[in-house]
């Protein structure tokens, strides 16, 4: 018996084809869904994370000061806004774009490292999902996170306003608009070039930090005037403020070659003047130029995708020939106990701080030590008060990576059972991973410090001797509070950029002039984090 079958139930060749194209379409999404969901779950449930939120948290709520604060955020000449919805809105929109732009990055640079740590990365080379896929959703999960600190941000704005508005009608499309337009898109340039930076220089992290923070400041120091060089600011900040300033010229009738200081004040607050800002119609070209920011990081992404190592990492071989060693016969000796040398206990931590000192010294790549030279023979023959306030803070700040895992290396390396069963960690290894992180960071300074001294200035060596001290009992605790590295870098990052603007509650250095109660003040904050870091460190051992 013959069975016929159908001529549509025969499936040709190029149907056959697509129909494998769509099942694998259908996994790569799949897969890049589970990558984002993953990534941003493992990210958001980190120490790093929450505490950065929370310090986020704390610094949102500054941004629109309380009306009895003696600062203020946004001052355009003596002018500040009314507390409407508008204010709050774009106020706090533009301070966001660039504030979680700064520490954002710190914050999410490391996710292919990690998954290259976590030998994931070697699973999903295995599948069929392609390199862009893969970067895309690295950007996505990155842009993720930074959504979450800018949504709670978002809401705190909000309850702000609630709190302190000058009796105006809450308008909600005066919080959405600016958020959307400005703070997203920011952030996910941020996303994109996390990615890139990953992508070439995954191995050189110091690298990393260093180029993104002359980036970030050299996009914050253009300053746009057209239309067309507005929609070049990634930050979307440029565009608002230069409306606040228009609206202040016509209420002042300040000239248009006149310029207006614009940016944070501290005392001063009753001599200012108040004025209604009822919010801007974004210009066509701004908008487009928003929405093309993206397209922009979407095809940079795939554009590096054929440079992305897809985690064929190739170990060093040694292409020596090796001498082949002809074994002779052992001849045996008489081993005579009393002859050997009586062994020596030695309880001196100086060998301990000599090993961390050359640990300190040779982590990283040699040529960077040219940088730090550099840096030190600016010290020594730029004018003082420029090398004490600009050049020591961002010569410290190079040794970010150096730094960032004092106390967590044992941990990142898997060592820390053992390293924790050594006689006294805590008076011996910890204190001698201080003591030679705070030698580093004066012998640095040394060309300062001998200027200082030929001027028979002790105040400021004793300054300078503080804040090598704080920073580093910084990174000490925030290392083993966190047990990583993102916490203190993310920290030094903006206490960095804080000090060479010119904010002077944060100067740990004494950079600039201060009262007598200065040093008492640095000193219990040394002391707090000494505290901590103790007691975090015993809790540790205590596990």
């Amino acid at each position: 018996m013959r069975i016929y079958t159908s001529p549509k139930h025969i499936k040709t060749l190029p149907e056959i084809i697509l129909e494998d194209l769509k099942t694998i379409k259908n996994h790569s999404m799949d897969l890049l869904l589970t990558i984002i969901k993953s990534d941003y779950l493992q990210r958001t449930r980190s120490y790093a994370f929450l505490i950065t939120l929370c310090v986020s948290l704390a610094i949102a709520y500054t941004f629109v000061p309380e009306p009895n604060a003696n600062y203020s955020t946004i001052r355009i000449a003596d002018h500040v806004g009314y507390y409407n919805s508008a204010w709050f809105g774009y106020v706090t929109a533009i301070l966001t774009s660039i504030f979680l732009s700064l520490i954002g990055f710190y914050l999410i640079n490391n996710s292919i490292k990690n998954d290259i740590h976590t030998k994931i990365g070697h699973i999903v080379a295995s599948t069929p999902i392609s390199n862009f896929i893969y970067l895309l959703s690295k950007v996505l999960s990155n842009f993720l996170v930074l959504f979450t600190i800018a949504a709670m941000v978002f809401i705190m704005s909000i309850l702000l306003f609630i709190l302190y508005n000058d009796g105006y009608p809450f308008e909600l499309n005066q919080f959405v608009k600016p958020y959307v337009l400005i703070v997203l898109p920011a952030l996910f340039v941020i996303a994109v070039i996390a990615i890139v930076f990953e992508v070439f220089f995954g191995k050189y992290s110091v690298l990393q930090n260093i180029g993104f923070f002359f980036l970030f400041s050299g996009l914050l120091v253009m300053t746009p005037k057209t239309e067309m060089q507005f929609s070049m600011d990634i930050f979307g900040s440029s565009i608002v403020m230069h409306e606040l300033e228009q609206t202040v010229r016509k209420i002042s009738n300040t000239p248009e070659n006149t310029d207006l200081s614009i940016g944070y004040v501290l005392g001063n607050v009753k001599q200012t003047h108040s004025f209604e800002f009822k919010g801007m119609e974004f210009p066509t070209i701004f908008l487009l130029s928003r929405f093309i920011w993206i397209i922009i990081g979407i095809l940079v992404i795939y554009l590096i995708s054929h440079f992305f190592h897809r985690f064929r990492l190739k170990e060093r071989i040694s292409l020596r020939k090796h001498s082949v060693e002809i074994r002779k016969e052992a001849v045996s000796k008489e081993l005579l106990l009393n002859k050997l040398p009586t062994p020596e206990i030695n309880y001196s931590i100086f060998p301990l701080v000599k090993t961390e000192f050359l640990l300190l010294f040779r982590k990283g790549k040699k040529w960077l030590w040219i940088v730090n030279v550099l840096g030190m023979l600016l010290l020594a023959v730029l004018p003082i008060e420029k090398a004490h306030q600009l050049v020591l803070p961002i010569l410290w700040f190079l040794q970010v990576s150096r730094l960032s895992d004092l106390t967590t290396k044992e941990f990142l390396n898997n060592v820390h059972y053992f390293a924790f069963s050594a006689y006294k960690p805590m008076s011996r290894l910890l204190f001698s991973q201080l003591l030679a992180a705070i030698s580093l960071l004066f012998l640095l300074a040394v060309p300062l410090v001998v200027r200082y001294a030929i001027r028979v200035d002790f105040y400021a060596i004793f300054s300078i001797y503080l804040g090598s001290v704080f920073i580093v009992l910084l990174a000490c605790a925030l290392g083993i509070l966190s047990k990583g590295k993102k916490l203190f870098e993310v920290f030094f990052f903006m206490i960095t950029y804080a000090v060479i603007n010119g904010i002077p509650f944060v100067d740990y250095f004494g950079g600039n002039s201060h009262d007598s109660m200065y040093l008492v003040y640095l000193f219990i904050l040394i002391f707090v984090l000494g505290c901590i870091s103790v007691y975090m460190r015993r809790h540790q051992l205590s596990e």
